[in-house]
């Protein structure tokens, strides 16, 4: 016999139909001890159809689930008992809400939101900044990966223009009796001019006839105008070497997920996490594709948010930099960072090729080298570069005396000048006490978790959230989505971590 579903019954708590141990519960205890005062000010209207910070705590637990899409989480507020329990007894909110609230509202309040959920942690002995672990990955963006604009084109065929615009100039102007000195702006001004004194009167469309002023003046404004779109796509660019129409904000990159194989550029972001005890603990978004140059603004964004500095930070050899290491030293901030040539130094072809400048013997004296056939190569100039931060690093250039005659020619150089070589010193040391560093007990530990810890988060996100790509376009609009996966992925860790016995322990041990 089946049930009477038409039968009135008295209205139920749906909270009690929930599993005790769904994770909807530690998300509720942990949001509700967050400080809202921000986010409300971003509403001008007292008067809400539903609370901001329940729908907060909406949007975090979708994202929990692999919800991303507006509308399929308002199918879940109407449908969904966890969702239900959630609003209480308010409505669901419409798609149209909920896509206003995360690019809009949210905005400029999730990053204070998410070092919130930082400081609880904190407060749990779950965090503490001892041992943070930083890596990135690149996420591909909301944008068509044929809308590329190329910042090298761009600049070679504003160059061509230019060169065209004045030509154009001398011509138009000497045809109107006018100095062939005239520049573009005066020559279009004086031709405007003396339209106005001809009484012309400027036509368009089909069956108009254009007179030739008009069109030479049509011909030089359309020049400026083609002019003003390369000055502004410059100008989007920036320091970037490309980026997309479609989302100006994105940056074409090689992907991870080549599926042809080619090495096919896509627009996307570079995705900047730091891990500790499993958990993220700071999250930043950069153009740039590689890592080295987003090492320092992201630890000064995190230290302005969280005041604390990191004791030890591990990371991979796409950081090892010179201007990093500094950083880090000056900060005194331990950098277990493997060197760029630490994996390359442990093959047998590096330990044999006795012709790198790190395997010639150093004069220290003299400041001179000394190849394998003897011959002394002298100190000649220092180079200097200064990075995107202004920092300046230097390289000292030495020279051969003679390479004429040399047995080891062959093997030691192509050119048909004397060998020269460019080392820094500074780099050197630094690579020397970072390889000492991560080669200790501590080290070999440290190692093994960054491996486990921050590549594992960016694991369950890709796989276990399904996110591969952004749902939504500019950088602030993608790095709140971001925000708030690295919110969710952070209450799924506690609960995963209390249920497996594993909170209070930050790092894995060496089996």
């Amino acid at each position: 016999m089946f049930a009477d579903r038409n039968q009135v019954v008295l209205p139920l708590n749906v909270g009690v139909k929930i599993p005790k141990d769904d994770h909807v519960f530690k998300l509720v205890e942990i949001c509700d001890k967050l400080d809202y005062t921000k986010l409300y000010k971003e509403y001008v209207k007292k008067w809400r159809k539903i609370d901001p910070a329940t729908l907060f705590i909406i949007m975090v637990y979708a994202y929990m689930r692999g919800i991303y899409s507006s509308r399929e989480i308002e199918l879940a507020c109407k449908t969904d008992i966890r969702f239900m329990w959630i609003l209480g007894n308010d409505e669901a909110p419409d798609h149209s809400t909920i896509a206003r609230f995360q690019n809009g509202k949210l905005v400029p309040v999730i990053e204070d939101l998410f070092y919130q959920l930082v400081g609880q942690l904190i407060e749990m002995g779950e965090v503490s900044y001892s041992n943070v672990f930083i890596d990135g990955t690149k996420i591909e963006a909301n944008a068509n990966k044929y809308t590329f604009v190329w910042s090298k084109a761009v600049e070679k065929n504003l160059k061509k223009l230019d060169e065209k615009m004045e030509r154009e100039s001398s011509r138009i102007a000497v045809s109107y009796c006018l100095s062939e000195d005239l520049s573009y702006d005066e020559c279009l001004a004086a031709l405007m001019q003396l339209a106005s004194l001809q009484g012309i009167e400027f036509v368009h469309g089909k069956g108009k006839r254009k007179t030739q002023l008009q069109r030479d003046i049509d011909t030089l404004m359309a020049m400026g105008d083609k002019r003003h779109g390369y000055l502004k796509s410059i100008e989007i660019a920036g320091k970037r070497n490309s980026y997309s129409k479609t989302d100006n904000d994105a940056t074409f990159m090689r992907m991870k997920e080549d599926y042809m194989n080619n090495g096919q550029l896509k627009p996307g972001y570079n995705v900047q996490i730091a891990v500790e005890s499993e958990y993220i603990v700071g999250v930043g978004l950069f153009p740039n594709p590689t890592d080295t140059t987003t090492l320092i603004p992201f630890l000064e964004r995190m230290r302005n948010h969280t005041g604390i500095k990191i004791e030890n930070l591990v990371a991979d050899a796409g950081y090892a930099s010179e201007e990093n290491f500094d950083y880090l030293d000056r900060n005194s901030q331990n950098a277990f960072i493997k060197p760029q040539l630490y994996e390359v130094s442990k093959t047998r072809k590096y330990k044999q090729d006795k012709f790198r400048p790190e395997h010639m013997e150093y004069d220290k004296v003299n400041n001179e080298y000394i190849c394998p056939n003897g011959k002394r190569l002298i100190y000649k100039y220092t180079t200097r570069h200064t990075s995107d931060n202004n920092y300046e690093s230097c390289r000292d250039v030495y020279e051969c005396e003679s390479c004429e005659g040399c047995p080891y020619r062959s093997q030691c150089h192509s050119s048909q000048n004397n060998r020269r070589i460019r080392v820094s010193h500074k780099l050197n040391e630094q690579n020397r006490k970072a390889t000492e560093l991560i080669t200790t007990d501590e080290g070999i530990i440290l190692r093994m978790n960054r491996s486990i810890q921050v590549e594992g988060a960016f694991g369950v996100i890709k796989q276990d959230f399904s996110f591969r790509r952004f749902l939504t376009r500019g950088k602030p609009k993608v790095e709140t989505q971001f925000f708030l996966i690295a919110f969710a992925f952070n209450i799924e860790k506690l609960c995963n971590r209390i249920e497996s016995n594993r909170f209070g322990k930050s790092l894995f041990d060496i089996a």
